[in-house]
Formats: C-alpha cells, sequence, structure tokens
C-alpha cells in the first residue's frame, strides 16, 4: 500500500509543482504593467467586440505580449470574458489585470459639455454638432423635434427655450438627442419646482409663461444682481397693461436677417410676432436658454414702482419710474456720454 501510495505521490506531485508554476506565471503575467507610451491612453473597444478580438486589439497596441496566455485565461475565467464596449482610459502603471476588470465592470470615459443660458435652440443644435463624440444627426428645429426626441407630450409645441442649461455628462457615441432628451427633462423638474415655490399675484397663466419671462430676463441682464429689478419691470408692466418693449424680442424675431444694427424700421414692424414694442403681452415663446437663477427672478420679481430701464454701457443698467426721469436716464447714458466699448450685457461665449 505505501508503495502504491509513493508511486501516486511521484506521479501526482509534478503535476501539483507544474500547475502552481502555471498560476505564479499567469498571476505574474497579469500584474504585469501595461507598457503606455503616454501618461495616459484611450483604449475604444468597439460595440460587438469579443473577448478574442479585443486582446488582439491590445497586442496590436504593443501593451500585451503572448496574446494566446489572455486567451486561456478568458476560457477558464468567462467572467472575466465579459467585457463591455466603449472608451476606457488607462493611466500609467496599470496592470493586465486592472485594465481587464475596467472593461468587465464597463468603467469606461465619462465626457462633460456645457449648454450656455442666453442660447437660442439654433446655437445649441450648431454647438452640439461640434462635439465629435457624440453621434451626429440631423435635428430639427420646429416640432419635428419631438418625434425625434421621441417626446409625445412636450410642454409646448415651439421647442425654443424648453431645455436647461447646465453641464451633462456623457459617453463616446451617445446620440445628440439623448443629451436635449435630458437637457429638456430637467427643464420640466426645474420649472415645475421653481413655479410650485413662486411668489403671488404673477401675470402668468402657466409655468410656460413663466419660462417665456425667464429667457427675456436672461438676455436682458447684464449683472445677476439685476435679475429681479428686470423681472419686476416687466412684471408691473405686464399687469398694467403696458407693453413689454424690449429689444431682444425683436432681434430673436428678425432672425437671420438681424444683423446688429436694430432700426427704427423693426420696431415699427407689425408682422414680427416678437416685436413687444407693438404687440401686447409676452412674445409667443422663449427666445433663449433660461438657468435657474432668470427662472427664479421671473417667479419673484423685486418689488418697487420702476417700470423703465436703460442700459449704462458698463453691463448695469438705470431704473427708473417715470417717462421724464427714463428719458433723461437714456440722455445721459446713451446720447451724451456712450462708451467707446458700449454694451448692455456680457457677450456670450462664441461655440
Amino acid at each position: 500500500m505505501l508503495k502504491v501510495f509513493k508511486a501516486l505521490l511521484a506521479l501526482i506531485f509534478p503535476l501539483i509543482l507544474t500547475a502552481l508554476a502555471l498560476v505564479w506565471y499567469l498571476n505574474s503575467y497579469l500584474n504585469k504593467p501595461l507598457p503606455l507610451t503616454e501618461s495616459t491612453e484611450v483604449f475604444v473597444l468597439p460595440p460587438g467586440t469579443a473577448y478574442s478580438s479585443m486582446v488582439a486589439l491590445l497586442a496590436e497596441r504593443g501593451w500585451i505580449s503572448k496574446p494566446y496566455i489572455l486567451k486561456i485565461y478568458g476560457r477558464l475565467h468567462p467572467k472575466a470574458a465579459d467585457i463591455k464596449a466603449g472608451e476606457y482610459r488607462f493611466e500609467e502603471g496599470m496592470t493586465v489585470a486592472e485594465s481587464l476588470a475596467m472593461m468587465r465592470l464597463g468603467d469606461v470615459v465619462r465626457h462633460q459639455l456645457t449648454l450656455v443660458e442666453g442660447w437660442t435652440l439654433a446655437q445649441l443644435l450648431r454647438y452640439l454638432d461640434t462635439q465629435d463624440l457624440l453621434e451626429k444627426q440631423e435635428l430639427s428645429q420646429n416640432a419635428d423635434l419631438w418625434v425625434q426626441l421621441n417626446i409625445t407630450e412636450p410642454m409646448a409645441q415651439e421647442p425654443e427655450g424648453l431645455f436647461f442649461p447646465d453641464t451633462y455628462d456623457y459617453y463616446r457615441g451617445d446620440k445628440v438627442s439623448l443629451i436635449l432628451t435630458r437637457a429638456y427633462q430637467r427643464m420640466q423638474r426645474v420649472l415645475a419646482d421653481e413655479w410650485e415655490a413662486r411668489a403671488d399675484n404673477l401675470p402668468y397663466a402657466n409655468p410656460y409663461e413663466a419660462l417665456i419671462m425667464a429667457s427675456i430676463i436672461e438676455k436682458e441682464t447684464g449683472v445677476a444682481y439685476e435679475r429681479a429689478e428686470i423681472a419686476g419691470v416687466f412684471v408691473r408692466r405686464l399687469q398694467t397693461g403696458m407693453r413689454l418693449q424690449t429689444d431682444p424680442t425683436v432681434i430673436y424675431g428678425l432672425g437671420d436677417s438681424y444683423q446688429g444694427n436694430l432700426r427704427g424700421s423693426h420696431l415699427r414692424d407689425d408682422s414680427n410676432t416678437y416685436n413687444t414694442y407693438r404687440q401686447n403681452g409676452l412674445p409667443p415663446s422663449p427666445i433663449a436658454l433660461a438657468g435657474r437663477e432668470a427662472i427664479y427672478a421671473a417667479l419673484h420679481p423685486a418689488d418697487g414702482d420702476a417700470v423703465f430701464f436703460v442700459a449704462k454701457g458698463d453691463g448695469t443698467h438705470y431704473f427708473s419710474a417715470t417717462l421724464k426721469e427714463h428719458e433723461a436716464a437714456v440722455k445721459r447714458y446713451q446720447v451724451q456720454k456712450r462708451r467707446a466699448d458700449y454694451r448692455s450685457a456680457p457677450p456670450l461665449p462664441e461655440k
């Protein structure tokens, strides 16, 4: 019996040593750092890429030698071979095992983009079209956009101004429509929250009208602390039946025909439905993306008696309660002392 045991031990022991040596070798192989040529490198795994194809791609980049070892490892550990497509960022010192774990967990690179307050829908779509990592789409600027976004009951048929300006995360290959859908849903949530906490006795029939006002405040405001004052002026005008008489709405209605110089003929144009010098009440839709602060101001206007304001040329405004005071302010700031660097508000970042 002892002889049989010794014979079996003599047979099994080398196998055990061989197995231990293989485990040690595989462990050493998996814990080798990837030989990256840069401190950080991007590895893109296209959708549908099989584990063996991924191994081949790593070998093509020169990051692994003896790819057959990883292929054997994948057969022995099927869960490790369950990789997910996407864009991965490999850092200097990362091991083969860590890169496999990253792809198994789907720990892909997250990118960011920012939608800016004051942009029109046209500017927003142009900006998204410049984002090379997003999947491009030909999207409409009218009501057809809701069909493209699969939104069946939009807040309004006109999509202008219904996307919340904010910073959004996304992944390589995401569709532009995904960003827009998230921005629309966020606008709905923000507007609903702010509407719920609104001040009393406001001249808005619904949250959409408040958003229209917020977009005008966004375009008229040069400094943040004036938002509530400007909102107060416009709210008092609506409450007393005065026209809003705000240049940004006229400019929006002119569209591409506006060449940077607002003329008297533009202010007298009855055909422009956004001409608040000729039309009563609010314009038909928002004229730009409004941020939370502008929405809050529209729903919490400052008390006071001012119904006029004029740009002082440094981004701030002079507020007046009477036409006589307003005309004097216009003469002072826009006729006698017009600055060479005059501006009514800070320029938007160009995108």
